[in-house]
């Protein structure tokens, strides 16, 4: 290959995104190992980390997985006590999931290590908060099926 188009802005987005997105994950892998706590792991607790009961649909959403295999996750997250299900008040057919003591630590002392990298990687980049607002619009962007942005 000629040159890597990954390295040249602007010729292949979703490359340069998903190239950048793989190596902010292993990084992000390698900070929550010393932790003992994978990526998935610390994006249900992230979910959960407000306190309130959430429902799993919402779960599964944010942490980019599937039903089936958050299911899994979680069934090991409980028995690991980092989380509870308990039913909602409000609807009692409907389970919510909370962040147990011992999940609020991991999280804490995970939440520390990651906002540190994080830091890091903006602070290289010259970064004021500016790339996080521009993914989140082009997220809103590339999820608006109807297209209607792109009207000339």
């Amino acid at each position: 290959m000629p040159s890597d188009p990954a390295r040249q802005p602007g010729r292949d987005l979703a490359l340069v995104l998903s190239r950048a997105e793989r190596l902010m994950v292993a990084r992000l892998s390698e900070l929550l190992a010393a932790e003992d706590c994978s990526v998935e792991q610390w994006r249900v607790l992230s979910a959960v980390a407000d306190g309130g009961g959430h429902p799993m649909t919402e779960i599964a959403d944010y942490a980019l997985m599937p039903a089936p295999s958050l299911t899994k996750l979680v069934d090991r997250m409980v028995a690991d006590n980092l989380v509870y299900r308990r039913a909602d008040p409000g609807d009692r057919r409907r389970v919510l999931l909370h962040m147990a003591a011992r999940g609020r630590i991991l999280h804490q002392r995970a939440a520390h290590r990651v906002a540190e990298d994080h830091a890091r990687v903006l602070a290289a980049l010259g970064d004021g908060g500016d790339l996080a607002a521009a993914l989140s619009r082009l997220a809103d962007v590339a999820g608006d099926t109807s297209h209607a942005h792109l009207a000339g």
